[in-house]
């Protein structure tokens, strides 16, 4: 008997592991689809001169561009309202509506930093995405208390930025590609490992963990689009 309820207990666990994998996996596929969908739209954007004109001007962003810029954010506050109250075709259609239109707001890295520095920064950062996540997803330590730091962090980051769009500083703006290095490294350790417990608390209910994966995708994403880009910032060579 004892045995048998051993036998249980380690079946059981085994289809968890099996879960948690799956999840996981399925988290990574959404997000690299992203990057895809982004890669794709920045570039058809860059080598179509007719649609960058209609984003872009020679002084820059034009009415459109404008708001191609700042749909993405729109986005991102609408999403917590689809996610839990949509179908899950909305949700998915949201995560690709948002990767495409990041696509727009990087069409211009094309043309600032030359294609090879952009596929070797690009290679880097998915180096090091893949080293912290896998340290997030195995680490025995708890990275909970790191949440507020890094958010706090990310707070500072889009204030500093902002006030840097008018104060036109070289150096707060390595400065602070650097802090974004940083904070963002940190924060898909943290991401990663708040992924994997959230499979547990969501437990076998797949319509959740169908949601969860795609909210997981979307975090992992920006994650991995902002550290991108302040390696970019650093390490790119421009034309």
């Amino acid at each position: 008997m004892l045995e048998t309820k051993e036998y249980s207990a380690y079946s059981n666990s085994q289809v968890i592991d099996e879960g948690l994998r799956n999840y996981m996996l399925r988290i990574y596929n959404y997000m690299a689809g992203g990057l895809c969908a982004t890669a794709l739209s920045a570039y058809l954007i860059v080598s179509n001169r007719a649609l960058f004109s209609l984003f872009f001007t020679p002084t820059g962003l034009s009415g459109l561009g404008w708001l191609a810029l700042f749909a993405p954010l729109i986005l991102i506050f609408a999403f917590g309202s689809v996610l839990h109250r949509g179908t899950i075709g909305q949700v998915q259609a949201m995560f690709w509506g948002f990767s495409a239109l990041m696509g727009i707001s990087l069409a211009p890295i094309f043309l600032i930093y030359t294609g090879t520095s952009i596929v070797r920064v690009f290679l880097i950062t998915a180096a090091a995405f893949g080293g912290l996540s896998l340290y997030g997803y195995t680490t025995k330590k708890d990275l909970t208390g790191w949440g507020s730091f890094l958010i706090m962090g990310v707070i500072g980051l889009i204030i500093a930025s902002i006030v840097n769009i008018f104060l036109k500083s070289t150096g707060l703006d390595y400065a602070l590609s650097y802090l974004t290095v940083f904070i963002f490294s940190g924060l898909i350790a943290y991401d990663t490992q708040t992924l994997r417990s959230a499979y547990y608390a969501n437990g076998y209910n797949e319509d959740l963990v169908a949601r969860g994966a795609i909210a997981g995708a979307l975090s992992l994403y920006l994650d991995f689009i902002n550290l991108f880009r302040a390696l970019l910032s650093i390490m790119g060579d421009r034309r």
